[in-house]
């Protein structure tokens, strides 16, 4: 297997290229969820929890995640959720930009063969990151764009990041909102006639 290749279930089983993440890391943490799955959600990168556990948003942000995914008519097994960078950063901080690019190749090749519906940027650096530009998020939550990811055209959603609305209530509903808008562009809204039906409203 190539550096820049995942394994049949979507996941990257060796990499060195970030020395820090590598030397940090418990482990790599791979994206979960159907292999096929119509709404894919992308995070920054793993925290302590999600090192420990081994799976994506696990944590307190990952409760805040599942509550508005039920509350959408959705169930964690439903989506699939990844990250930007599959290994901790030291002490949690952001990733840098050579590891997002280190990354990206996984990333590109996760969302080719799971191939969405829509993905949904969890927060800034996601956002930023697939966008290719700055994003106020919390102004541009709920707004839907076209992105390029590797040679992969994508329609992405940016949403506010979950621990925002642990940090700061008022982001409770517009949290909320968002992932019930995403789970409607997607065709899994509750009552929704399909995949495309919704477009016409957005």
């Amino acid at each position: 297997m190539s550096e820049q290749s995942l394994d049949a279930d979507l996941c990257v089983t060796d990499c060195e290229r970030c020395p820090a993440l590598a030397a940090s890391r418990s482990r790599i943490v791979n994206g979960v969820g159907p292999a096929d799955a119509d709404l894919v959600f992308v995070g920054e990168a793993p925290g302590a929890n999600e090192d420990s556990e081994g799976e994506p948003f696990v944590g307190r942000s990952g409760t805040v995640l599942d509550d508005a995914l039920r509350d959408a008519g959705l169930a964690r097994a439903d989506v699939r959720i990844t990250n930007c960078v599959r290994c901790r950063p030291p002490d949690n901080r952001d990733p840098k930009a050579d590891e997002l690019a280190n990354c990206r190749g996984y990333l590109a090749e996760e969302l080719a063969r799971v191939d969405p519906e829509l993905v949904v940027t969890l927060g800034k650096v996601p956002s930023q990151h697939l966008l290719d530009r700055s994003v106020a998020v919390t102004t541009e939550n709920g707004e839907l764009f076209d992105a390029r990811v590797g040679d992969t055209s994508v329609r992405l959603l940016v949403c506010l990041h979950p621990a925002a609305t642990l940090y700061d209530r008022s982001q409770a509903d517009a949290f909320e909102e968002t992932i019930g808008r995403a789970a409607e562009l997607a065709g899994l809204a509750d009552g929704s006639a399909g995949g495309q039906s919704s477009l016409g409203d957005y």
